[in-house]
Parts: structure tokens; sequence; C-alpha cells
């Protein structure tokens, strides 16, 4: 048991480093092997339904019952997520190129606030990762509802009708409902067996062995998308790269606004920056082909913001320093 402590502790000291090399091996393989890249799209939602899993295993259920009366923090997560994101993306909008597809997947991961590794590098920089965590089912619900409403605001109703609801109640059902009640019967097996508890363990400790599988199963299922289309995929990069700089301190002035504790602070900061690009790949990938290249812009997202999560993790503890 200590060996296994031992691999788990070295794993999460390492686990940026281990994520990023994950995504580049994720781009070999889909640039070296286009046809296998191309075919682990069916098993994006398995492994990141096991990521979630073991993400929900880490709390309590009665932990994640007592985060939700945390009103303040909830009020700060839903204003960042769903009243000043938008208002960011506005104006990032204006410079975008004027392509519907490069549009519309550049809209679907920035309207989409994360519900997975946020609560991960929230954690790292001190954040309040266990009230994120219960926060996870609400944010996804509102997201499901809002975004038909940002993308009729954003391009009018021509390609509202093409982004179905279908794919994104099924995300929220494999994603989170089934993954959330398995993490609790777990729980309740670990409380009473010790056969529970060993599982329960041995979930946990896959933690990191699961996030870089997702990061380089997404990454290597889509290079083979790009099929000549890096320009517009390279021109929106300095978007996401302008949403992470201006994020943080939209987040911060929300905390403060709202009096917050600063570990709240920390993860209000994390949520506002961290995008939904895993769970609504999904979706992308369910949009007409030609508007395929959605996809890609939606992967793209996740390569600058895991590069930009290794700079939060140490910038926002000094732009929120402990009282």
């Amino acid at each position: 048991m200590s060996g296994q402590r031992g691999v788990v502790a070295a794993l999460e000291r390492h686990q940026v480093v281990i994520y990023l090399a994950a995504m580049v091996l994720g781009g070999l393989l889909g640039w070296a092997a286009p046809g296998a890249g191309s075919g682990l799209e069916p098993v994006l939602n398995p492994v990141l339904g096991a990521l979630l899993y073991v993400t929900f295993l880490q709390v309590p259920a009665a932990d994640l019952v007592r985060s939700l009366r945390a009103g303040r923090f909830l009020a700060a997560v839903l204003v960042v997520n769903f009243a000043v994101v938008p208002l960011v993306v506005a104006a990032l909008f204006a410079f975008l190129p004027d392509d519907r597809a490069v549009q519309l997947g550049v809209l679907l991961v920035l309207l989409t606030p994360c519900v997975d590794y946020v609560i991960v590098f929230s954690g790292l920089a001190g954040g309040s990762s266990q009230r994120l965590l219960a926060a996870t089912p609400l944010l996804l619900i509102a997201q499901m509802l809002l975004l038909p409403v940002f993308l009729l605001g954003f391009l009018g109703p021509g390609l509202v009708d093409v982004v179905a609801v279908g794919p994104f109640l099924e995300a929220f059902l494999v994603l989170i409902v089934i993954p959330l009640a398995l993490a609790w019967a777990t729980q309740a097996w670990a409380a009473r067996r010790p056969a529970g508890r060993k599982v329960a363990e041995t979930a946990s400790a896959a933690m990191v062995p699961l996030m870089a599988l997702t990061l380089m199963t997404v990454v290597a299922s889509q290079v083979p998308a790009l099929d000549g289309r890096i320009g517009d995929v390279l021109r929106v990069m300095p978007h996401y790269v302008g949403f992470l700089v201006v994020m943080p301190f939209a987040g911060m002035a929300v905390a403060r606004l709202l009096r917050l504790a600063t570990s709240d602070g920390r993860a209000v900061v994390f949520t506002g920056a961290t995008r939904n690009s895993l769970v609504v790949l999904p979706l992308a990938l369910a949009l007409p082909d030609h508007l395929a290249v959605a996809a890609v812009v939606v992967v793209a997202q996740t390569l600058v913001e895991v590069i930009g999560m290794v700079i939060y993790v140490r910038a926002v503890p000094r732009l929120l320093p402990a009282r």
C-alpha cells in the first residue's frame, strides 16, 4: 500500500508535465497514424466518464450537499460564467475570422465552463476544489440551457438549429449523472466493506493516468481532422490567449465584490478561465460536415488552456495571496 501511495504522490507532483507529454504524444499519434487517431473518437465519452467518476469519488456525498449551500460562492461562479464570460467573448468575437465553422467552434468552447480538470488545477493553486466540485452539476445544467440562447445572440437563428439538444442531454447523463451515482455507490460500499475501500482507493489513484489518457485521446482523435485547416486554427489561438489573460482579473473582481474567502476567490478565477472543451467536443463532432473544423477549433483551445493552467497555478496564488 505504501508503494502505491508513493507512486500516486509522484504522479501528482509531476501531473502538469504528464498532461503536456500526453498531448504531445496524442499529436504525434494523430499525425503519424491518422487512421488510428480518428478511430479513437468512440472512446472519448467512456474515458471522460471514467475520469469524472474518479473526480466525484474524491469528495464524500455529504460534503457535496453542504457545499451547495455556499450561496455567495455559487452566485460568483454563475455571474462569472454566464454574465462576465459572454461579455468577454463578445469583445473577442468581433475579431474572429469570417468563417461560421470557426466562429461556432470558438463560441461552443468559450461559452461553456469546465466541469472536469478545473477541479484539479484549482486545487493545485489552493482554490476551494470541493465547492467547485459541488457546483459541477449546476454548471452543466446552466450551460445546457443557456448555450442555445448565447448562440442565437451571436450567430442568429441560421446556425442554432444545427446544435441539437440531444448530445448535450446525453453528455449530462453519461458524464455527470452516471459517474456521480457510481461514485456515491462506491462511497457507500467503501464505508461498509474493506473490499469497497480498496476499490475506492485504487480508483482514486487512477486520477492522473486517466486525465493523461483523456487528453492524449482527444488530441490524437482530432489532429487528422485538420486537413489543411491549420491556418484557421492558428488564427484563433490569440483569442484563446487573450481570454486567459483577461479572465483572472474579471474573476478576482467578482470574488472581491462578493467578499469571498481567498480559497473561494481562487476557485472562481479558475472556473471563469477554464472551458468545457472535453465535454462539448461530442457536440462539435455531431455537427454537419461543412462545420467539421469546429471540433478542431475546440481541441485547439485545450492545447492553449493546459499551458495556461501551468502559469495559472503559480500566478493565481500571487494575484490572490492568503490573508
